[in-house]
Order: structure tokens, then C-alpha cells, then sequence
């Protein structure tokens, strides 16, 4: 069965971010040149994805702007014979990628957040992508955890391995090696603490699921942070169906801490066609402690 659609939560406040995120959603943070949330939806539609479901909160509307069609930019690039500059602009949202939008009315946690949409995922398989965790890999991540779905027809969800003393910012796994990137799952954790934690292998911002989820999700009660916690639906699924955890291939930016967000701009900025030899330069020539 292919994955054909994708729900991303959208509908946080952003506020490690303030006062950026005053008056825009933190998705909208740019890094370089593109938006977080552009970053997410590209790499979904290179894995195939056609339909984005993107679950939105209060003062997400620039979301909605961003990927919907702008008439009147587009007639001035277009009069203005900058044809290159125009093509950048329709290329946000091809022609055959659909854009739905669905509200939490209540930040109720990350498992509300998913469960919001079910409805739009109509029974089948779907990714979740965390616009916070700008993934990079070739090929990129979520394309990596498609051909893994292909061969499993179980839930699979991108892990890392992070530092012992980090554990109790992730929900933490463990479980049965299969080969040297995936692991049959036996146990997921929400932020353990270091002492306690199953594992080092944390879970980064992208999940491939079964519908099955959904119902997990409604039986849970409220978890860390008093929240709908979407690691606790996955632990409940664990007793039926068969969930891995794959290790990408790539780099994770965490652009939901300020540390990340800058580390992402460098890094990219570097690789920028545009203006990455001058990113280049400029930082030959600043003195660095």
C-alpha cells in the first residue's frame, strides 16, 4: 500500500521563539530562504505524498497563505519577465499536491494533534512530520522510511541516538535488532529520565503509522506534560502490531531550540547556491572565539 498522505501538527505556540513567534507561527521561521514548514511538506512530496493535512491552531493563517495560490505576486513576476522568480513561487504547491487544513481547537498534545486528523486519513496508512525537526538526507528521510513501510507494512518511526543525559527530551525505544538500521520495537518510553531510559535511541520528527493509532490514541489518558502523549498511543499499538525503528540516514536539525535553528541557517547557508561562497567568506573573516 503506498503512503499518499501526511498530517502535520502545526498548531503550537512556538514560544522559545518569542517574540518571533508573536504574530507568526513558528513554521514560518525561515531557514535561508524557505519557510520550516516548506522544508517538511518538500521532503514528503519527494517520498510521493500528494495529500498534506496540516492540523493548525489560532494565528496559523500565514500556513494556509503561504501554500495557497498568490494572484496578484504572481501577475506582477509574470509582467515583470521575472520568470525565474515567478516559477519559484508556483513551485510552493505543484499542481497535483492537495492542502487540507483541520483545527485543534485545544493544544491538548502531539497524540491530539494526530488524532485530528483521522478523519481526512480515511483508513489508510499516513506519515507524520514535525515541521520542528528540519531533516536532511539523500535520499531524503521520509523517502528512506517509505521503502521501509514497502517491505514491513508495519508503523515505522525515524530514531537517532542521542546523549545519555538527552534522554528525557524524546520518547526513547528499545527493542530487537533486525539489521544495522532497524529495530523490531518492544518498548517506547515518553522523556524518560538518563537512569531509567530503555535505550539511547531517541525518536526524531518523522513516524510512518497504521490507522490503528487512532483508537490507541482515544484510550489514552493524559501523559507527560498532562498531554495526549502520540508515544503512549504507539506503546499501546506495540501489543498488536508489529512497530520499527529505523535509523535514518541524514542529519536532524532540531529548529525548535534557538541553538538548532542557527545551526540549520549555517549549514545550509553554506551549501546555498546563492550565497553560500559568500557565507563562506564572511565567516573567514569574522574572529571566532
Amino acid at each position: 500500500m503506498q503512503i499518499t498522505k501526511a498530517i502535520f501538527p502545526v498548531a503550537g505556540l512556538g514560544t522559545r521563539f518569542l517574540p518571533a513567534t508573536k504574530a507568526q507561527p513558528k513554521e514560518m521561521l525561515t531557514v535561508v530562504d524557505k519557510p520550516l514548514i516548506q522544508y517538511a511538506v518538500e521532503e514528503a512530496y519527494a517520498a510521493g505524498i500528494r495529500e498534506m493535512i496540516f492540523v493548525t491552531g489560532r494565528h496559523k493563517r500565514p500556513i494556509e497563505d503561504h501554500f495557497d495560490t498568490a494572484f496578484e505576486l504572481e501577475y506582477e513576476l509574470e509582467q515583470a519577465g521575472k520568470t525565474e522568480l515567478l516559477n519559484v513561487v508556483q513551485s510552493i504547491k505543484p499542481a497535483d499536491m492537495e492542502c487540507v487544513f483541520v483545527r485543534q481547537a485545544k493544544s491538548l498534545g502531539l497524540g491530539h494533534a494526530v488524532l485530528c486528523g483521522e478523519r481526512l486519513v480515511r483508513g489508510e496508512p499516513f506519515a507524520v512530520l514535525l515541521a520542528d525537526d528540519l531533516m536532511v538526507g539523500e535520499p531524503p528521510v521520509l523517502s528512506q522510511m517509505v521503502e521501509q513501510f514497502k517491505h514491513w507494512r508495519a508503523s515505522i518511526l525515524a530514531v537517532q541516538e542521542v546523549p545519555q543525559a538527552q534522554t528525557k527530551r524524546y520518547g526513547i525505544v528499545a527493542g530487537i535488532p533486525v539489521n544495522d538500521r532497524l529495530m523490531d520495537v518492544s518498548r517506547i518510553v515518553e522523556k524518560p529520565e538518563p537512569d531509567v531510559a530503555p535505550s539511547r535511541l531517541g525518536v526524531a520528527g518523522r513516524y510512518i503509522l497504521t490507522p490503528g493509532i487512532f483508537d490507541e490514541i482515544r484510550r489514552q489518558p493524559r501523559g507527560v506534560g498532562n498531554e495526549i502523549q502520540l508515544t503512549d498511543g504507539i506503546a499501546g499499538i506495540l501489543r498488536r502490531e508489529k512497530v520499527f525503528a529505523y535509523q535514518y540516514q541524514g542529519k536532524r536539525y532540531d529548529c525548535g531550540s534557538k541553538e538548532g535553528f542557527l545551526e540549520a541557517n549555517i549549514e545550509l547557508g553554506l551549501q546555498h547556491p546563492q550565497v553560500g561562497s559568500w557565507l563562506k567568506g564572511y565567516l573567514k573573516q569574522i574572529k571566532l572565539d
